[in-house]
């Protein structure tokens, strides 16, 4: 069975406070993006143990460090099926704030829940999800949606982008969450994002909605500041950084020739 996970770009993203458990409370608004896409397919196998194999975009980490096969132990811990192969091919850059991982994560739940029909709910399939990484819940079901807490509490969000050009610029930068996190002084005493998002055009989000990793990230990586200044400069209605980086984006009205550095990465599609 074939599957095609997508992955998402954070509408703002707001940092409130640290929380007792070290994570820190989030506002954002998590959209969904389809055509830059992770391929998966999953069959049984009678090796007696799942079988992994990975190509495309090189994952530098251990086996048992891969979110999916992180994920399938989890499922594991909790229902009997069949052991499996797992064919994982990388498109979406890793390091870029654009939840490729997570969006594989929540894709492998889906698919062995819907082929050896174990009934799982969508809010256990969120809660499962969400063991593994904070955004991963999203993706069990990616429609434009709200989130708060830790980025897993989710509620739908009435916006659309259908229609616009969206091009997403990665540097060849990899950033961390932690690092991200690290660099950030949590803000309050403002709008939340979901009052901003729901009631101003996007013609003015460039002046109140921010993403709150931008400030530490740019004077890090002032790289990553001057492609969304490029961005800007080049017609885009909106533009910012995606997640805690590195990848940005720009949302346009058509779309447009930007000259960036050959070793940049840049996706183009319709919203």
């Amino acid at each position: 069975m074939l599957t095609f996970s997508s992955c998402k770009i954070n509408l703002g993203l707001f940092i409130l406070n640290k929380r007792p458990d070290h994570f820190h409370s989030i506002e954002t608004v998590f959209y969904p993006i389809h055509f830059l896409q992770d391929a998966i397919e999953i069959i049984s196998n009678s090796s007696f143990k799942d079988l992994y194999y990975f190509t495309g975009i090189e994952m530098d980490c251990k086996e048992d460090e891969n979110l999916g096969v992180k994920t399938i132990n989890l499922l594991r811990e909790y229902y009997d099926f069949p052991f499996i192969t797992l064919y994982l091919h990388k498109a979406v850059p890793m390091g870029a704030g654009l939840g490729g991982g997570s969006a594989n994560v929540a894709s492998i739940i889906n698919l062995i829940n819907e082929k050896y029909h174990l009934e799982i709910s969508k809010d256990f399939r969120r809660e499962l999800a969400s063991q593994i990484g904070s955004d991963c819940a999203f993706f069990i079901d990616p429609i434009p949606s709200f989130g708060e807490e830790k980025g897993e509490i989710l509620s739908k969000v009435d916006i659309s982008l259908s229609g616009y050009y969206l091009l997403i610029v990665k540097p060849p930068i990899h950033i961390s969450t932690a690092l991200a996190y690290k660099n950030t002084i949590p803000q309050s005493n403002r709008k939340t994002l979901k009052e901003i998002i729901l009631n101003t055009k996007i013609s003015s989000w460039k002046e109140v909605l921010q993403n709150d990793f931008e400030t530490g990230i740019f004077k890090e990586y002032p790289e990553i500041a001057k492609i969304k200044e490029t961005l800007y400069q080049s017609g885009a209605i909106y533009a910012q950084m995606s997640g805690s980086g590195s990848a940005v984006f720009g949302i346009f009205d058509k779309k447009i020739e930007i000259p960036f550095p050959n070793n940049y990465t840049n996706y183009w599609g319709i919203i």
